[in-house]
């Protein structure tokens, strides 16, 4: 769907144009004055549409500089969302615990039916982004670059993934490279798409915060996981807190948020069927075995632990830690 008119689809690129950096800026007049609006219409291949569309999110109409255009490679998956969406957030170099806590809330959302939106970017977002679509949801990644620009590159499977079971969507023109300026301008459509933004792991002066005070200004509920007080990955997340956000511990906390205590529950989640090794395996990873003790402590061969691993690993039992080591999944 191409649905933006004309003076919105050239301000977005002139935008886009700008972002290259300060000595564009001098060049502004000879822009406009060679830009084709009728080549990037037609060289349009993702959806398209501005504040004048019916199709535009009416969320971003809250926002007091709303996106010239919101390109999106599925504009259908916004408008048809029929529940109230959930922002997930956080750093992008999260502890264990955060990770653990960011794929919960990611997948118990998704399972509850409620779209998660994030930012694709490293850490926590990638991981709520991937737990809601474990958790059979739909998931709305927001971009700092242009809707066909996988960034960072490390997360193109999962980019893949978002595109065929939720959307990518970003205010820059496809082909647009990220720039620094642009994730903080990013954010704000994150906090006006979400009725709430969870703030996992976030350090004092991160830029995740700037997600939580456009939501707050939006008058959109903030919410925080609490951390340790030691951790300067949570000080960001503990200040939210001690500010007033509400706390959060799980999805079932998200939901009573979102629709009042009690009032929606996140279904339960059947434990899967494990064979003996299966069960002596995932016992072992709970204690913190590494994978040089996982045969030995099981009696079982380098290879049939790996191959077990890969099987627990597909059903959603224990997942890979940044050390290369396993933990229980969430």
């Amino acid at each position: 769907m191409i649905d933006a008119c004309d003076r919105c689809l050239r301000h977005s690129h002139l935008v886009a144009f700008r972002a290259g950096g300060p000595g564009r800026r001098a060049d502004t007049r000879s822009f406009l004055a060679g830009f084709d609006l009728s080549a990037a219409r037609a060289g349009l291949a993702v959806d398209a549409v501005c504040a004048h569309s019916e199709s535009f999110p009416d969320p971003l109409r809250d926002l007091s500089q709303p996106p010239a255009v919101l390109y999106s490679t599925d504009i259908g998956v916004l408008s048809s969302l029929d529940e109230p969406v959930a922002v997930v957030i956080g750093s992008r170099r999260p502890s264990e615990y955060g990770r653990t806590v960011a794929y919960g809330l990611g997948r118990g959302l998704g399972m509850a039916g409620v779209p998660v939106v994030s930012g694709l970017a490293l850490g926590i977002d990638a991981i709520a982004h991937g737990g809601c679509l474990d958790g059979g949801g739909r998931t709305v990644a927001v971009l700092a670059s242009g809707v066909d620009v996988a960034y960072p590159r490390t997360n193109r499977r999962l980019y893949e993934r978002i595109r065929e079971h939720g959307t990518i969507v970003s205010e820059m023109p496809p082909g647009t490279r990220p720039q620094r300026w642009l994730f903080p301008a990013r954010n704000r459509i994150m906090a006006a798409l979400g009725c709430v933004t969870v703030v996992v792991e976030a350090a004092e002066r991160s830029g995740t915060l700037i997600t939580a005070d456009c939501a707050a200004d939006l008058g959109r509920d903030v919410a925080a996981v609490p951390g340790r007080v030691t951790s300067e990955v949570a000080a960001g997340t503990n200040g939210l807190l001690r500010s007033g956000a509400a706390l959060v511990t799980g999805p079932q906390d998200v939901l009573d948020l979102m629709y009042g205590v009690g009032a929606r529950e996140v279904p339960p989640t059947p434990a899967p069927a494990l064979d003996a090794s299966e069960r002596r395996i995932v016992e072992l990873v709970a204690r913190g075995a590494g994978l040089d003790d996982l045969g030995r402590e099981a009696g079982l061969a380098a290879a049939a632990v790996r191959s077990t691993l890969a099987r627990l690993e597909r059903r959603g039992v224990v997942r890979r830690a940044p050390s290369g080591g396993y933990v229980p999944a969430a």
